[in-house]
This record gives C-alpha cells, structure tokens and sequence, in this order.
C-alpha cells in the first residue's frame, strides 16, 4: 500500500496523505514533557532551511510512553508554537503501539522495522524518512538530533 493512500487529523479534520506527494518527509512521534521535548528546536531549523525545496516535517503527538503527552490537541498546539514556534502541522494525538496504532504508523513500522525486526517505537522521538515517491527509507532512534538528519535530507531533495 501507498503511504499516499492513508489519511491523518489534524483539528479533527481528515488530511489525506496525498497532499505531500513529491515531498521529503520526516515523521515523528512528539511529546511535550519529554527528555527529547528540546528536538523541537532543531526540527523547526530543519522546516525553515528545507521548507522551500519540498521538505515536510508531520509530527504526531503520543501519549503512550510515560504519559509524557497529557493534553488535549489544542493544549499541544498552542505548546508547540508557544514555546518552540513550531510551524509544521502537529497532527492529533495518536497511538503509535498497540491495538489502536494509526493506520500511518501501521506503515510506517511494517515498512522500517526496528531493532532485531521489533516493529515497536520504543520512545518518543522516533523519525521515519521518506522519500518524494513515498518509500519510507529509514527510521532513526530518539536519541538521532534533526542536525544528524540534515545530510540525509539534503540528498532526497
């Protein structure tokens, strides 16, 4: 199945996959009282330098690791652009495990699975890149800075 085919929320408004065709992506499980919270900062340097040349960041807040993603979609927005001036979509809260795992993340992880094959997110975090045509090409740990990503990046665009 295409990652074009699906469909994700944001403000409980169904966005179908297929308005970021031909676009870089990177897509990423966010929470806002996380270690990794700071990931923010580097991932909004990454929209700002790429935003012109196809680039897209989808970030998909999650509450299911330590329960460091408590509030509510708009308590979450208002958080990323308040505090990190965040100006790529934060989607609605999902699951990224587990029997109510979004359809997206059903994906993503069947296409790039984990350490040992584990199609598992282990944390908040978590990065998949994909390319223009929408093959996923990797996933990268939550300890993987958005700096690290960049040559990565630079070379889909």
């Amino acid at each position: 199945m295409s990652i074009y085919k699906l469909n994700i929320k944001k403000n409980n408004e169904t966005i179908s996959l297929e308005e970021f065709k031909d676009k870089v992506l990177l897509i990423v499980n966010v929470a806002s009282k996380c270690g990794f919270t700071s990931q923010y900062d580097g991932l909004q340097k990454l929209k700002d330098k790429y935003s012109d040349k196809d680039f897209e960041i989808l970030a998909f807040p999650c509450n299911q690791f330590g329960s460091q993603e408590p509030g509510n979609n708009e308590e979450i927005q208002n958080f990323c652009s308040d505090r990190f001036g965040v100006s790529f979509p934060v989607m609605d809260k999902i699951d990224v495990n587990g029997s109510n795992t979004a359809p997206i993340y059903q994906h993503l992880k069947s296409q790039k699975p984990g350490l040992l094959g584990s199609e598992g997110i282990k944390w908040n975090f978590t990065k998949f890149l994909v390319d223009k045509t929408g093959k996923v090409l990797d996933r990268y740990a939550p300890q993987t800075t958005p700096e690290k990503l960049e040559e990565y990046i630079e070379k889909l665009l």
